[in-house]
């Protein structure tokens, strides 16, 4: 039997392993199919929220403290594995945001740097952009992660860890229960079911997470929300720093490609691509840069990200058990507050100091029954 025992392995359940495998325990990983091979995968890679001054405080916290280690984590997988995730700190330019004066009271309370920029700055940062943007919000310390990469790395770390398991296409099915304990779960691999038990489990399966909190009884509102996205691979470079607005974005890679997103889809566990997001999504890229006009994108993807109430993760024991905990509901900002999510899990877990204050993402019973998570509209 392991210390802990992890399901499923995205960014968020592989940097969980690493933390408590560092810390000396024995972890076994579950993963349903292939490791980062979901919204992981599937994301952008910007390491901030699109409009950080519209979450609340929970989430700021842990994208400051994310943000503020992801250098570190990049440096580490490279010398670890020699992978290099290309943490790229390129900047953010927000174009014509309405409510720039919260904006940059945000920026001021938090401590991050942002300025309000015109025409000018606009025109001679990217000259490339359509000429009508006046106003912007330049945010210079953003970085982007290349997160397939990160993902290749992170895998690459835990398999050759002594004291990781990671154990891929296997399946959960199913949660036996002693009491308020977990004793084992079982999973699928090859058409065969074996069991398989830790001291604590956490689930930490994204988009799924739900589907899993439900072997346990618990009602945990966590919901797919798809998002389509399109590479361009221009001939020449046309961008050198993340743009967004209304919305969209689109992200320069350092070999040139160019990343637009996304969508917000609620279309359950379906995430075929479509006609209609790619047309919306190609006309977001032509409104920023219209030389895109000429180009056809070279891919077209989706992923499904887990949406929870108001965009905050629930991290922490799930109620009514005394070790079955769940690290998901990052929405749309997984890879954001992927390293902040998995060291307070890890400091819980393990009964440290946490990073941050926990109680905001405490899976909390709603008046009506043990078994429902309180759950406020999106």
């Amino acid at each position: 039997m392991s210390d802990f025992l992890i399901t499923t392995g995205g960014v968020n359940g592989l940097l969980l392993a690493r933390e408590l495998a560092m810390a000396g325990a024995d972890v076994t990983l579950l993963e349903k199919g292939h490791c980062c091979q979901e919204a992981s995968w599937a994301g952008g890679g910007i390491v901030s929220p699109l409009y950080p001054w519209r979450y609340s405080a929970a989430v700021t916290a842990l994208a400051n403290w994310a943000q503020d280690f992801y250098p570190r984590l990049c440096a580490e997988l490279l010398d670890e594995t020699g992978i290099d995730p290309q943490l790229s700190r390129c900047g953010l330019l927000m174009l014509d945001a309405g409510d720039a004066g919260e904006a940059l009271a945000w920026a001021d309370l938090h401590s991050r740097t942002m300025t309000a920029v015109d025409s000018v700055f606009i025109k001679a940062a990217e000259s490339r952009l359509a000429p009508d943007f006046r106003h912007g919000l330049w945010m210079p310390d953003v970085a982007s992660v290349r997160n397939p990469r990160l993902g290749q790395a992170l895998v690459a770390s835990l398999v050759r860890h002594p004291r990781v398991q990671l154990l891929e296409q296997h399946a959960m099915t199913g949660i036996l229960r002693q009491g308020d304990r977990v004793t084992a779960v079982t999973a699928v691999h090859k058409g065969q079911a074996r069991e398989f038990a830790g001291g604590q489990v956490v689930l930490c399966a994204g988009a799924w997470s739900g589907e899993l909190a439900s072997l346990a009884g618990v009602q945990l509102p966590v919901v797919p929300v798809k998002g389509q996205m399109l590479l361009y691979r221009p001939a020449v470079s046309l961008l050198r720093r993340i743009v967004l607005t209304a919305g969209r974005y689109v992200i320069p890679r350092n070999d040139g490609q160019l990343l637009v997103g996304s969508t917000l889809e609620f279309t359950g566990f379906e995430k075929q691509v479509t006609q209609e997001g790619q047309d919306t999504l190609m006309s977001a890229a032509a409104r920023l840069l219209p030389e895109l006009a000429k180009e056809q994108p070279v891919a077209q993807w989706a992923g499904l990200r887990p949406g929870a109430p108001g965009g905050i993760p629930y991290i922490g024991r799930l109620p009514g058990f005394g070790n079955l905990h769940v690290n998901a509901g990052q929405y749309r900002n997984g890879l954001v507050l992927a390293p902040a999510s998995a060291r307070l899990m890890a400091d819980m877990l393990l009964g440290r100091t946490p990073v941050v204050d926990p109680q905001p993402y405490r899976p909390v019973p709603a008046g009506d029954g043990p078994g429902l998570l309180q759950a406020e509209l999106f």
